[in-house]
Order: structure tokens, then C-alpha cells, then sequence
């Protein structure tokens, strides 16, 4: 029997979409709006004389392509690292039985709960005696600590939901153990990984703590210290930092525009089975 849809529960949501919603709109709002209209008394909600001065000041800021380039980098290379390590070892705990293997899971839990703010000096101290401070590659290997457990906790759920028949009968078929993998259970692992990307994406995208006391080139940092520029002792362009915010946003937003018809399902999948 169809359920009736509950008129309160529509309006309920509307209101939560709309103040969730709000902040971003004025966020672009802002951005296209001229520095006379930024701090007018009463508030406007609608741009009188749309304008697109702050976000030319925006992207010829001195470093702000050189931030871009670090940002894709960092955000790109803890992708792919955390896909490839993650997709393994969930394939591990998933499919096979071993000594520990309780206790890591544990471990995979715990460390998702430690603050990032607790860990920030013993990671510096530690990249600093590899020399590996101000290096894109040290950001990429702390980030993979954030994002790693929940890629492995995420498509672990996801391998188990894949029946271990699929494999066997590849294996029966002349595949080896990796290949049965490769051609069997990956192909089905799009939506989970989809998701997982999509989480990496965002945590190395926007972290700023992190990147902000691991690099110290200015051509170097990523675009969230970068928006920082627009905050001088004369005071804040509030213009081009919401103009720059909007560009900082757009490339997360795009990707997930993209994905989003298999984040819904990956959520869903992996978390059939544990």
C-alpha cells in the first residue's frame, strides 16, 4: 500500500534545504555583487548592478594558479593512493581470515575518532625527520591517515555484498586470484569507490590546519590557505573572498554533479554487509 505523503514532513524539509541552502547562496551572492552593495544596510537579496570585478581580482592574484596546481595535486594524489591501498586491503579483510584481523578492524575504527588537532605535531615532527616538510608528496602520506580508514571500513562492506561464487567461477575459468578480482569484483566496487573518492576529494580539498602548518612556500599551499590572502591589515576584501570561495567550491561541486547517481547507491551497498 503507498504510503501519503505528509504535507508537514514537505514543508519541514523545505525549510531544512533552505537553511542549509542559505550560507552558499550568499556566498555567490556576494561574489557578484560591487563593494558598495557588500555591507549596504538593509541587507539586499538580490545583486542591484551584478558584477564580475571580483572574480578577475580573484584569479589574478599573484599566486592563486600556482595554489589551484597544489590543490589538484594533493587532491588528485590522495585519491588515487587511498583508492588503490584502500580497495586492496578491504579485499583482504573482506575475503580473507587471518590472525588480527578483528583488531585492525578495531584500529580502523579508533583512528577515525582521533581529533586532527591531536596529531598535528607528532606528524610534523615526524615528516621533519624525513624531510618531507613543505613537500606536496609529505601532505599527500598525512591525509592518506584521514582517509584511508574510511575507504578500507567503506569498500570492505561493499566486497562482502559481492557473492564469492563470481570469483570462484572466474578462478574455475583459468583466472588467477588477482585477475578474478581485476575482471569480477572491481567492475562491481563503482559505486563504493565512487563514494569513497568522493569523500577523499572533499577532506583534501578543504583541509586547511594541516596544510597550513606543513607548507610554508606560498606557490606551494592549496587554495583554502589561499583565500586567507584576501584578510590584510587594511581589512577584508569580502568581495573577491567570497568570489574566491565560489571558484575554491566549484571543482568538488562539478565532480559530484557528475557522480552523483552512484554516491547514493555506494552509501547504500556498503552498507549491506560488514
Amino acid at each position: 500500500m503507498r504510503r501519503r505523503r505528509s504535507p508537514a514532513l514537505d514543508l519541514l524539509g523545505l525549510v531544512v534545504a533552505a537553511v542549509v541552502g542559505f550560507p552558499v547562496y550568499w556566498m555567490v551572492l556576494t561574489a557578484f555583487r560591487p563593494a558598495n552593495e557588500i555591507l549596504s544596510l538593509p541587507p539586499h537579496f538580490w545583486p542591484g548592478r551584478p558584477t564580475l570585478a571580483n572574480f578577475s581580482r580573484a584569479l589574478h592574484t599573484e599566486t592563486f594558479w600556482a595554489n589551484v596546481r597544489s590543490s589538484v595535486l594533493i587532491g588528485v594524489g590522495t585519491v588515487l593512493v587511498s583508492l588503490v591501498v584502500g580497495t586492496l586491503a578491504a579485499f583482504a579483510l573482506a575475503r580473507f581470515r587471518f590472525l588480527g584481523r578483528r583488531a585492525f578492524v578495531v584500529v580502523i575504527l579508533v583512528v577515525q575518532t582521533v581529533p586532527l588537532t591531536a596529531l598535528i605535531i607528532p606528524v610534523y615532527l615526524l615528516l621533519n625527520d624525513v624531510g618531507m616538510t613543505d613537500s606536496i608528496a609529505g601532505v599527500i602520506l598525512t591525509y592518506l591517515v584521514f582517509t584511508l580508514p574510511f575507504t578500507v571500513w567503506m569498500l570492505r562492506g561493499f566486497i562482502a555484498g559481492v557473492p564469492v561464487e563470481l570469483e570462484e567461477a572466474a578462478m574455475v575459468d583459468g583466472c588467477s586470484r588477482l585477475g578474478a578480482f581485476r575482471r569480477v569484483v572491481l567492475p562491481l566496487l563503482a559505486p563504493g569507490i565512487v563514494a569513497t573518492s568522493v569523500f577523499a576529494l572533499v577532506q583534501a580539498w578543504n583541509e586547511y590546519v594541516l596544510v597550513y602548518v606543513l607548507l610554508s612556500t606560498p606557490t606551494k599551499q592549496t587554495v583554502s590557505i589561499w583565500l586567507v590572502s584576501f584578510q590584510t591589515g587594511f581589512g577584508t576584501d569580502y568581495g573577491g573572498l567570497m568570489a574566491g570561495a565560489t571558484l575554491t567550491a566549484l571543482p568538488v561541486v562539478v565532480f559530484f554533479l557528475v557522480v552523483q547517481r552512484r554516491i547514493a547507491s555506494g552509501l547504500a551497498a556498503g552498507a549491506v554487509k560488514g
